[in-house]
């Protein structure tokens, strides 16, 4: 009947989209290309009062992390829209520069968050093969094409080379939660060395704004009539039935190495 009563208010609109997993470009990872058209028609789908994210990822790419951020964060401008992120267990490095990507942030008491660093890991077999009698024969042309080459031992101009790559990326992140908390971080804390926060303790940092899960939080903001709309990506077929090819068990073995970090 209330289509037929047009003066009535209409409940507000909030789709949420989930973003479950480590954060790159494999087919089970989160990617700008694979969640853009999920985002796009998230924001252009009628009148959404807001867009909501609820966030579980233990980070991953910063590159895939920047893009999916960048097109959030532009979409909300131009639509003017506001946007909300929810986060379960974990939004730790990019992760959490995806939560960044919200006008506010918040978690369970038991979320862990940060995690404001970059890392590069790799293995060394260059004893091994020693010990089996195997000899690795490389010819490059340019001096950089073997660096950090697994099968030889590290050099201290390799490692370097990998700090000066880190570092700028290091400062990417920086600027992105500088620029998206502004003056809601703690003043003198020490927030960017990597460092993870539990609950409340993110919260007394400024790195989020408070204690509150989606559904009561978004009623509280748009009234108890609020429409939440589920948005998920939609796996494939291979996904669906567990037919995985070998790309989709490197990157399950990845991502698993990813969740250990924090004990999931």
């Amino acid at each position: 009947m209330r289509h037929l009563i047009p003066f009535l208010p209409k409940p507000a609109i909030v789709p949420v989209i989930r973003l479950q997993g480590a954060i790159g470009t494999g087919s089970r990872s989160l990617s700008d290309q694979a969640l853009a058209p999920l985002i796009e028609r998230a924001f252009a789908k009628g009148k959404p009062a807001a867009v909501a994210f609820v966030i579980n990822s233990p980070g991953g790419s910063p590159v895939q992390s920047s893009l999916i951020a960048s097109r959030i964060r532009r979409l909300a401008d131009e639509k003017k829209v506001p946007v909300h992120a929810f986060v379960e267990d974990v939004a730790a490095s990019g992760g959490y520069w995806l939560a960044c990507a919200a006008d506010d942030i918040w978690v369970d008491a038991s979320s862990l968050v940060g995690s404001i660093g970059v890392i590069y890991a790799s293995f060394g077999f260059h004893q091994l093969m020693d010990k089996q009698g195997v000899e690795r024969r490389v010819h490059t042309a340019g001096k950089s094409k073997s660096f950090a080459d697994p099968f030889k031992p590290e050099r201290p101009e390799d490692v370097e080379r990998i700090h000066a790559m880190l570092a700028p990326l290091h400062q990417n992140f920086i600027r992105h939660v500088q620029s998206s908390r502004g003056n809601r971080l703690k003043p003198e804390a020490d927030l960017f060395n990597a460092d993870i926060w539990v609950g409340q303790g993110a919260v007394d940092m400024g790195l989020v704004d408070g204690l509150a899960h989606v559904k009561p939080k978004l009623k509280e903001m748009y009234g108890e009539k609020v429409r939440l709309v589920p948005y998920g990506q939609k796996r494939s077929l291979f996904q669906r039935f567990g037919l995985a090819m070998t790309d989709t068990m490197m990157a399950s073995v990845e991502e698993r190495a990813l969740w250990a970090r924090y004990g999931l």
